[in-house]
């Protein structure tokens, strides 16, 4: 059965079928609304378990750094043993560690069941290569990028639920709003995802001894580091836009949620141009498209800053560019990546994500050390230009192999 026909027969509700659409979208946002719907609460959350904040943003980046190692694993798995089962498991133990995050009497425990909380990056890992399982290299941008589209609602409300309820209720009620949101997916999955890897691998070893292959393929690591430079510049924001919004700009939780929308509504703007144009245009040059337009929203940032016009909207607007940016270029970053190998796109995934993580971690605890009152915003905005800039030059990077190389999605040996 070809790909084509595979996604042509997914039936809504059968576990016989590959899954509907919404269940995708669903499945890639339980792990976007996992990240930032506690963003709000940070500094509240620093008060409540009387540590500094530079602790309690390790939440967010020891988190990615967790999930990225995860990734490593998952991907190979779920390539062993199918996509179903792994998702399922995951998503079991994400919503447990979530019920302890809840309940934690003191920041360690916290932290502690935050890493396990990592598991839920299988959603976003396993939804792209279930792409990847059903359609061709030429439909996975577009695919994707209208996948992610829609997701895109979850994280844009998130923040704005997430501060309405840490005013109202306290911090836990927004980990108590993903505890059930978590449920409901898992018993979508459970009733729609039907197995879509019909190649599985003869062992789970077997899997990682063919990482080398995709480790050799210049254009899967400008794949990788693309989606890595591109997403860095969002992840700097998520470490350090808590801060620079309450301490720099004086905003309350409640009104720094309703301002992250920005950011969510471009990146929605950026899913869609990836939807309607990724197959027009191409993978690559709207990787690097996308690229250009974070880089000169970060640009207008520093030079709005710098004459003094420090204001919510000249932060958080202009950053809406890094949203369009990303949307424009993630999904097409992501399709590139299992599509390399198309016969390892579990393990694709799992290594690309991890190394997308991984370096997003890393800034993102970065940015967080080095914000203070002193600094201002600067750190953040120069962080986020620099990581985008990295971006544009890695897409032309990809663009420059591409010339010598096959075609995206054919199994032969590729120097590329």
């Amino acid at each position: 059965m070809t790909k084509s026909k595979l996604s042509g027969n997914a039936k809504w509700l059968d576990r016989r079928t590959p899954p509907h659409v919404i269940t995708l979208v669903l499945l890639a946002s339980i792990s976007a609304l996992n990240m930032n719907i506690f963003l709000p609460s940070l500094p509240g959350m620093a008060a409540y378990f009387d540590a500094d904040y530079g602790l309690m943003q390790l939440a967010i980046s020891v988190y990615l750094g967790v999930t990225a190692v995860l990734q490593l694993i998952i991907g190979p798995l779920s390539d062993r043993f199918g996509r179903r089962p792994v998702l399922l498991w995951a998503l079991v133990i994400f919503l447990l560690a979530t019920l302890g995050c809840i309940l934690s009497p003191n920041v360690e425990t916290f932290l502690m069941f935050r890493i396990v909380q990592g598991s839920v990056a299988a959603g976003m890992v396993l939804s792209r290569a279930i792409v990847r399982d059903m359609v061709e290299p030429s439909e996975a941008a577009s695919m994707i990028g209208y996948i992610t589209m829609g997701m895109s609602l979850v994280p844009m409300l998130g923040p704005v639920l997430g501060g309405y309820l840490d005013q109202t209720f306290g911090w836990q009620s927004s980990f108590s709003l993903v505890l059930i949101f978590g449920a409901g997916v898992l018993l979508l999955m459970w009733a729609d995802l039907g197995e879509t890897n019909a190649q599985k691998s003869s062992s789970f070893g077997a899997q990682f001894r063919a990482y080398p292959e995709l480790i050799r393929s210049r254009r899967f690591w400008g794949y990788a580091l693309s989606a890595t430079f591109a997403s860095g510049a969002f992840f700097a924001f998520l470490g350090g836009a808590p801060f620079v919004a309450t301490v720099v700009l004086g905003l309350d939780p409640a009104q720094m949620g309703l301002y992250f929308v920005f950011i969510s509504l471009g990146y929605m703007a950026g899913n869609f141009s990836a939807g309607r144009f990724s197959k027009l245009i191409g993978l690559n040059r709207m990787m690097l498209l996308g690229s250009m337009v974070a880089a000169g929203g970060m640009v207008i940032a520093i030079v709005l800053f710098l004459i003094g016009l420090q204001h919510p909207i000249s932060f958080f607007g202009t950053i809406a560019f890094v949203g369009v940016g990303n949307g424009m270029t993630l999904p097409n970053a992501n399709a590139g990546i299992v599509s390399v190998r198309p016969h390892l796109a579990g393990s694709a995934s799992g290594l690309g994500g991890a190394v997308m993580i991984g370096g997003g971690g890393a800034l993102s605890a970065i940015t967080g050390a080095l914000l203070t009152v002193e600094t201002g915003a600067y750190p953040l905005l120069f962080m986020m230009l620099g990581s985008s800039l990295l971006a544009v030059a890695t897409s032309g990077y990809v663009m420059h192999v591409a010339r010598n190389a096959c075609e995206l999605g054919e199994n032969i040996a590729e120097k590329a």
